[in-house]
C-alpha cells in the first residue's frame, strides 16, 4: 500500500472487504512509517466484535491477527484493543461513540469503518490531530441515504486532487453470483 492521497472515501457494498483492505493498508503504512494508527467503528463494542474478537469465516483465524500477524507484534492489550508493533508503531481499535477519549499523541492515520453510521463529531475532533501530524484519514462505508457520509462522498468526488474516491456495487465486484 502506497499513500497517494491524504483523504480516502470508499463507498462499497456490504461484504466487499472494506475493513480487510483498510486494515492491510494500515499495517503496511505502520510498518513503513511508525506512528499511531486508529481504526474507528461507530461504537467501540462493534470494533471488539467485528475485528478484535471476530473470526474470519473463510480462514478460522481472528481478524485482528490476520491483519497484524503475531511475528510483527511486540505487545497487545486486550482491554483497550491496542497493539504495539516491533518497530514502535501502534494500532488501536476505537469507537466514534467515545471519540473524546482519544487524547494523547496525534495519529498518523485514522480509518472510519461504516462512516455513515459513525458520529460525525469524531472527525471534527480528530481532524486537527491529522492535520498536525500530516496524516491521512480514510472513510469506508456502505451507502445509507442522505447523511453526512453522502455529503462527504459528494465533496470527495468534486476534489480528486485531495481525495481518492471509489464506489463499488455488487455488479462492479461480482461478489454474488446470480
Amino acid at each position: 500500500a502506497q499513500r497517494t492521497h491524504d483523504r480516502l472515501m470508499a463507498v462499497w457494498h456490504r461484504r466487499a472487504g472494506k475493513d480487510e483492505v483498510t486494515l492491510d493498508a494500515e499495517r503496511t503504512l505502520a510498518l513503513k512509517d511508525p506512528g499511531t494508527y486508529w481504526h474507528c467503528f461507530p461504537e467501540q463494542k462493534q470494533a471488539r466484535k467485528a475485528i478484535w474478537n471476530g473470526v474470519d469465516g473463510h480462514t478460522g483465524k481472528r481478524r485482528i491477527l490476520q491483519a497484524f500477524p503475531e511475528p510483527i507484534i511486540k505487545r497487545m492489550q486486550d482491554d483497550d484493543m491496542f497493539i504495539e508493533l516491533n518497530n514502535g508503531a501502534t494500532f488501536q481499535l476505537i469507537g466514534s461513540d467515545r471519540y473524546d477519549s482519544t487524547v494523547g499523541s496525534g495519529p498518523k492515520g485514522i480509518a472510519y469503518s461504516e462512516w455513515a453510521l459513525s458520529n460525525p463529531a469524531a472527525w471534527a475532533y480528530h481532524s486537527p490531530m491529522i492535520r498536525e501530524s500530516g496524516g491521512y484519514a480514510a472513510f469506508i462505508t456502505t451507502p445509507r441515504g442522505n447523511n453526512h457520509a453522502k455529503t462527504m462522498a459528494e465533496r470527495a468526488q468534486r476534489n480528486p486532487a485531495t481525495w481518492f474516491f471509489q464506489q463499488l456495487s455488487i455488479e462492479d465486484t461480482g461478489a454474488l453470483s446470480t
